[in-house]
């Protein structure tokens, strides 16, 4: 928490921030201030602001912003949020764009996600609603200019209760995006940042109900009543200028009849005394609301002629003086806010309350100038509002420690907040909300145990140890304010550092691999199973004499790490500020401790199965392929980036006595036993080619040996033999992506081979051969479907997409063109499924030496 000494009256300080707590208590600009040193917003936060605001008017929202691309590797950042407090959100700045969250889901697929109501995101992303359990619909549409993508446009506006989202809201929403994703192209084409690094730009949205102020001038006769006034004028009277008959009488009748009397008392004291007169008086319009008039004049013109009149004008005020009158005389303290929790507008009873003057709070974000309601129970609350629209009630405890009754009322255009003084309530003041003490109120217990549940389910996600880390570090800190994490592991009797964020670089190094007998906290902790809390690092130094310490002077939490009654390792979690740790917090934290340590057991049977299928993948698969005269092949393989890594793709080339074979293809699953059936069908196939099988011989044997091996288990594949003085060829077919040919001319087909179902379905399955003939300077192209197949797209498209891609190789070499093939999939962070390649090429001119050596390889 920072705190100056200037504004220190009454509790309205110039502070901010909760102990304990990421949102309020991180370095960066004071939450609410705008994240700009007084220049001109750049460019890319217009154009992003742009859209952010035009989505949000186009589908009817409340709020949305832009998720952008950062210059990590998979993660996107919060761009730009309009229409809510960025620091109430601060949890939900960073996205991997591999989390089970909807802005990950739709810059993954590239397809919108529509959810119309908290039910149907419950049911599609639980972990959505864990830290957003509240009522309101969300849309959500990828960003991306041809294959360029650059994040996500997302909406939020009021639940539809079960009625889908509209297609007319979709196209709407898809339309704002992609003209985004064509403004930021052409961003990107003229040298600009297309990337976000940094803290998002809050954005107010314009009010949507609240009468512009209008103003109408007319000058009074007052000897012929004659009055000229203007068109505003006759607008705010509800008159057409051009019928106004230009009269005084005219202009009364638009008036009440009390609002008259005292006009004409003006004009009146006007004529009587002779001199200057300047008046103000409300006056009520034809449709009820407050107007202001000003008259100013003198009874006789300072030329002496004859005549008088009186100048002056009518303000539209709409209901805002009004109103004000009104709240001044409740004995409530009432506030408005607008949408990014500024205050807007304060009543004499919040003066009096409070011990604060209007312009000491007003235009103030809220937890600013209130600190206390900075904590993160106060927090959720705030959210709750600002998301479901409906009115929130909870009790508070002020900097003075007297409890007050808050209530939230949102609206599309703000808050209303209302204080009043409440007795101490009924729960243990031990459970009151305040930094560093407890979980508050069982409401407010509620709000804090989000973020833990949405650890929780993000545990049964994470599949390494480096994800369970990861997670923790995303999940766990911001739950409890932590700053600083370490991971140890069991092996052999010692701990090694797995894992550390926030420590000085190179202070951990010394505590890793230390032994069982040590006498370290985060050895303790393991061998006895009791988590260890240290409110201060002054008691840790009290308790471990002589023990290494940073310069960090906040507490420390050491949690075992055991699964299933076996050690797995330690966890240390490191604060900035002494805290204490409430009995609920040590129970939640010893749980989570055991919900990780069974990720990490899990993670770690994982990496083992992992290293085995990588290595027996590694053994399986051909190192080198043949040097053939007359004929290049290039083979490429990829692992996918979800789940195993490894599966069942895999491809060969053998020299038999029929000619050369090509074969290619892809067994069910991942892991080891995709990796062992694969081992097992290329060898299979292999055996049966060079016993000089004929090619469907080859496959109709494959076929039985995969049945009798494993029945369940199935696999395509695609076998070609190859007479590379000829060009002659025979294919056959199981259930295979059909190969693509690239002609000379750089024209490409997809060939039409005849095929038969997968291998390990049927044992009578037949599969026809199709003869073709390869010319010289062809390219033959055989893949595996996850070269093409992307979620949410036809794979049809993905095969065109590839074919226009070799099409566009051109005289590069096959092992560039192999390279060009699979560029965009080795980038990419989303692979579900393995890709394995083979190009063949006969060539037009015998290769030398040189050139056969160099492109027989195999690139992993």
């Amino acid at each position: 928490m920072r705190r100056t000494a200037a504004g220190e009256h009454a509790g309205c300080v110039n502070w901010y921030g909760a102990a304990g707590h990421a949102p309020l208590s991180e370095s960066g600009p004071p939450p609410g201030k705008p994240n700009t040193t007084g220049r001109l917003p750049d460019e890319l936060a217009l154009v992003l602001a742009q859209a952010a605001v035009s989505g949000i008017e186009s589908v009817g929202g409340y709020a949305g912003g832009v998720y952008l691309r950062s210059r990590t590797q998979g993660l996107l950042r919060l761009a730009v949020l309009a229409g809510l407090p960025s620091t109430l959100f601060r949890p939900w700045w960073r996205m991997h764009v591999n989390r089970p969250f909807p802005v990950a889901e739709a810059h993954r697929s590239g397809q919108a996600v529509h959810l119309s109501d908290a039910e149907e995101a419950m049911r599609r992303f639980p972990q959505l609603m864990a830290g957003l359990p509240y009522p309101f619909g969300s849309l959500y549409a990828p960003v991306f200019s041809g294959r360029e993508k650059y994040g996500v446009l997302f909406v939020l506006r009021r639940a539809t209760l079960g009625e889908p989202v509209s297609q007319s809201d979709r196209r709407r929403l898809m339309t704002d995006a992609r003209r985004l994703g064509g403004a930021l192209a052409e961003l990107g084409a003229a040298g600009g940042p297309v990337e976000w690094d940094g803290e998002p730009v809050s954005v107010q949205l314009p009010a949507v109900t609240t009468p512009p102020v209008r103003i109408g001038h007319f000058d009074w006769d007052l000897e012929s009543g004659a009055v000229s006034a203007d068109d505003e004028l006759c607008a705010i009277l509800g008159c057409d200028p051009a019928a106004f008959p230009g009269t005084i009488d005219a202009l009364a009748a638009r008036l009440a009849p009390e609002d008259v009397y005292g006009l004409w008392a003006i004009a009146r004291q006007a004529v009587v005394s002779g001199r200057r007169v300047s008046r103000r008086m409300r006056l009520q319009g034809p449709d009820g609301r407050p107007h202001l008039l000003e008259l100013s004049g003198r009874a006789l013109p300072p030329d002496g002629g004859s005549g008088s009149h009186l100048a002056g004008f009518l303000v539209d005020l709409g209901v805002g003086p009004i109103t004000g009158e009104a709240t001044d005389r409740l004995p409530r303290c009432i506030f408005s806010l607008d949408r990014l929790g500024r205050i807007t507008y304060l009543n004499h009873g919040a003066e009096t309350l409070l011990g604060c003057s209007r312009s000491e709070l007003a235009g103030r974000v809220l937890w600013e100038a209130l600190p206390w309601f900075g904590h993160p129970g106060y927090e959720d609350h705030f959210r709750a509002a600002l998301l479901s629209h409906d009115p929130v009630h909870f009790m508070a405890q002020s900097a003075f420690k007297e409890w007050k009754s808050v209530s939230l009322y949102p609206g599309h255009d703000g808050m209303t907040l209302t204080l009043a003084e409440a007795e101490k309530p009924a729960y243990s003041p031990r459970s009151v909300v305040q930094p560093g003490v407890g979980l508050g109120s069982p409401a407010d217990r509620a709000a804090a145990l989000y973020r833990p549940v949405a650890l929780a389910i993000a545990l049964t996600e994470a599949v390494t140890a480096r994800q369970v880390s990861a997670v923790v570090t995303e999940e766990l800190l911001p739950a409890f304010g932590g700053r600083q994490l370490a991971i140890y592991l069991l092996n052999e009797r010692h701990l090694y550092l797995a894992w550390e964020t926030g420590f000085p670089q190179g202070f951990l190094d010394r505590f890793d691999g230390v032994g069982l007998d040590a006498r370290l906290p985060g050895v303790e902790t393991l061998t006895s199973g009791r988590p260890i809390f240290f409110e201060s690092m002054e008691r840790l130094a009290a308790a471990y004499p002589g023990i290494p310490m940073d310069a960090n002077v906040g507490a420390r939490a050491f949690l075992p790490l055991i699964a299933s009654g076996r050690p797995v390792g330690s966890c240390i979690l490191g604060f900035d500020k002494p805290r204490g740790f409430s009995p609920e917090e040590r129970t939640v934290l010893t749980a989570l401790a055991g919900l990780i340590a069974q990720a990490l057991q899990r993670a770690q049977r994982y990496d083992t199965e992992a290293a085995l299928a990588r290595g027996l993948q590694d053994a399986l698969l051909p190192h080198r392929l043949p040097v053939v005269e007359g004929v290049d092949t290039v083979g490429r393989y990829l692992p996918g980036t979800q789940g195993m890594d490894v599966g069942g793709d895999w491809y060969d080339v053998a020299e038999t006595e029929r000619g050369l074979a090509l074969v290619i293809g892809d067994v069910q699953g991942h892991g080891v036993s995709a990796a062992a059936t694969m081992g097992q069908l290329r060898s299979a196939v292999r055996a049966f080619a060079l016993s000089g099988h004929d090619p469907q011989e080859v496959m109709t044997g494959t076929n039985g040996l995969l049945i009798d091996l494993d029945p369940g288990q199935f696999a395509s594949c695609c076998y070609i033999v190859l007479d590379p003085a000829s060009g002659l060829a025979q294919a056959v077919r199981a259930g295979h992506p059909q190969p693509l040919l690239r002609h000379v001319d750089g024209g490409t087909e997809v060939l039409d081979l005849r095929g038969g179902v997968v291998l390990g379905v049927d044992v009578d399955a037949v599969y026809p051969v199709t003869e073709l003939r390869l010319a010289r300077g062809e390219v033959l192209a055989l893949y595996t479907d996850g070269l093409v197949e992307k979620p949410g797209s036809d794979i049809d498209l993905g095969i065109d997409q590839l074919r226009n891609t070799l099409a566009e190789t051109g005289s590069s070499s096959l092992a560039e063109t192999a390279d060009r093939l699979i560029r965009e999939a080795r980038h990419a962070t989303d692979r579900p499924d393995d890709i394995a390649l083979l190009l063949a090429a006969r060539r037009a001119e015998v290769p030398t030496a040189h050139e056969r050596r160099a492109g027989a390889g195999r690139v992993r």
